[in-house]
């Protein structure tokens, strides 16, 4: 992606915050949310509003290109079939952290990133509250674009002993035995936090303020920009069989750690 590109994917993604998200933060009515698959799965009009908006401005910058939505594939109008397929496609979460936006509580984000062939090529996560987005390209480099358009470099936190690391550990949806077995082996860590809110751990990861994050559901809109975004900043991901992630695969679960050494010691210390 050229400069003005990147730029130009920004400048949608607050465009689409101001327009559709921050008006509805707060004054959601009556009736304007529901659950999809059950009570951990909300979904609002301004998520609705806002993947429109999205996929709109996504086609007429990149009109070549295909993209798909959480709330589209949620409707049944879009596969995540696509992702294993040849070419290029934008994956849209247009609100991460819907449960906290529905609870009036200011941690979400939008996030949208390019997938080519299977392999994460481009992403961003935008915070519609602070007015800035972490982005990168794969094999730039990882960076925070504020407000004022200045900009610094992320970079993961230095690899620490599992005792001394912190981070979000995911497990609501993980299936028994592995539940029980990660639970048990939780408090080999310093601290455990989840935010519910995958946009801003990963962007905490990929600024280096935690060490560690795993994800048992893996939908592509929730994973590919930040595993990007950590992995352009030094990171290490891999799914729980040790393999790379692959934004098709669902249902591999997903560790990562600052480096491969940490990684290896974290996945023994609470997987194995």
């Amino acid at each position: 992606m050229t400069q003005d590109q990147i730029n130009a994917v920004i400048a949608l993604l607050r465009t689409v915050s101001r327009t559709e998200i921050l008006p509805r933060f707060k004054n959601l009515g009556v009736g304007d949310v529901r659950s999809k698959s059950g009570p951990l799965d909300p979904v609002t009009v301004a998520d609705e509003a806002a993947e429109r908006a999205l996929h709109a401005g996504l086609r007429a910058l990149f009109p070549g290109d295909d993209v798909i939505g959480e709330e589209a594939v949620s409707a049944g109008v879009a596969t995540v079939a696509r992702l294993s397929h040849p070419g290029r496609v934008w994956v849209v979460d247009p609100i991460d952290g819907t449960a906290n936006f529905a609870a009036e509580l200011p941690l979400f984000g939008v996030m949208v990133a390019l997938v080519e062939d299977d392999a994460p090529q481009a992403g961003f996560i935008f915070d519609p509250i602070g007015d800035d987005c972490a982005y990168a390209m794969a094999g730039q480099g990882a960076y925070l674009r504020a407000a004022d358009g200045g900009e610094r470099r992320l970079r993961a936190a230095p690899p620490v002993p599992v005792g001394q690391m912190v981070g979000s550990m995911s497990w609501r949806y993980m299936e028994e035995p592995l539940r029980s077995h990660v639970l048990h082996r939780l408090d080999r860590l310093a601290a455990v936090t989840d935010y519910r809110c995958a946009a801003h751990q990963y962007r905490m990861l990929a600024a280096g303020h935690c060490h560690a994050q795993m994800f048992r559901k893996l939908m592509p809109w929730d994973h590919v920009a930040g595993v990007l975004l950590h992995g352009e900043a030094g990171g290490t991901a891999r799914h729980f069989d040790g393999t790379p992630y692959r934004p098709s695969n669902m249902g591999g679960g997903l560790l990562l750690a600052p480096d491969p050494a940490s990684w290896e010691a974290l996945a023994s210390a609470i997987l194995r």
